[in-house]
């Protein structure tokens, strides 16, 4: 099961678009609200929104998606279940709520909306809702023993494990001929039929990588933990200087571009460093007291 959540400013529109009867939506929760059309439920989360008028994004969205083969099998009551114990999760079950559920596609979905201000008049922290509403999702699917994203993404990937490792083996060749850059190993990757795609956010910051091959992408840490950016990103760097690296690169170049490092990504070089130079300690006893 998938959750998924940010903040919104449109809350009637939204409500809508979650009530719209042509994707056969159906009302499988009500927390504290007692409206029967978009219009006056809306109307309910603004009587509450006032209290804090700084907050312009107000309301609080959510989707919470089961596998298609759990989905098909799910009750209405089962679905109210399972929306109730996700705001739970998220700490949000004494907030005006209203949830949805969509079957016009194979995938049976939840719709919910929630006021982002609480009924003393304080704003919900919506920092990494992102993630803590992934987190939510697979605590719930966990308790009603339906399928976890982790068991979907496992059994992805050993479905694919004859396809990784030829991309792993082709990594591994690509390195072997010490490329100096990243993009210099992009290209070697490429001449290879692997396309190594950079991810980089909207602040011109690295984030890692994915890769396509044979019609397949999978994220680079997916394929092999050691082509993840934390460990080829170091590798590159000894390549160039011909030494091994004590600190993380502050900018790297990547598709004839200067790209920074993401907070996340730097933390993992500098972990991966740390460990680098125990081994060293460790394999020569410098320091040890031999």
């Amino acid at each position: 099961m998938i959750g998924k959540g940010h903040a919104i400013s449109g809350t009637r529109v939204s409500i809508s678009y979650g009530w719209n009867q042509e994707k056969e939506a159906e009302v499988v929760l009500r927390e504290h609200v007692a409206g029967e059309t978009p219009a006056e439920i809306a109307e309910e989360f603004r009587i509450i929104q006032t209290q804090n008028e700084r907050c312009i994004n107000n309301t609080l969205s959510f989707i919470v998606s089961p596998t298609i083969e759990d989905g098909k099998d799910l009750s209405k009551n089962e679905l109210e279940d399972l929306a109730k114990k996700f705001l739970k999760e998220m700490k949000l079950q004494n907030n005006q709520s209203i949830g949805f559920v969509h079957r016009d596609k194979a995938h049976t979905h939840v719709h919910i909306y929630t006021n982002r201000i609480g009924f003393d008049g304080k704003v919900y922290n919506d920092s990494f809702i992102g993630k803590r509403s992934q987190i939510a999702a697979d605590n719930v699917a966990k308790e009603l023993g339906l399928t976890r994203v982790r068991e979907v993404q496992q059994e992805k990937l050993n479905e694919l494990k004859h396809l990784r490792q030829a991309i792993k083996n082709i990594h591994d060749r690509v390195l072997q001929s010490r490329p100096k850059s990243l993009d210099e190993y992009i290209n070697k990757m490429k001449a290879q039929k692997v396309e190594v795609i950079p991810t980089i956010n909207k602040a011109n910051h690295l984030q890692g990588f994915r890769v396509e091959y044979k019609g397949v992408n999978l994220k680079a840490s997916e394929v092999h933990r050691s082509m993840s950016g934390n460990r080829l990103i170091p590798q590159i760097a000894q390549h160039r200087s011909f030494r091994m690296i004590k600190e993380v690169p502050k900018t790297f170049q990547v598709l004839d571009k200067t790209v920074r490092l993401s907070g996340n990504l730097s933390t993992k070089i500098a972990k991966e460093l740390v460990k680098g130079t125990i081994k060293i300690i460790r394999d020569t006893g410098i320091g040890m007291g031999y």
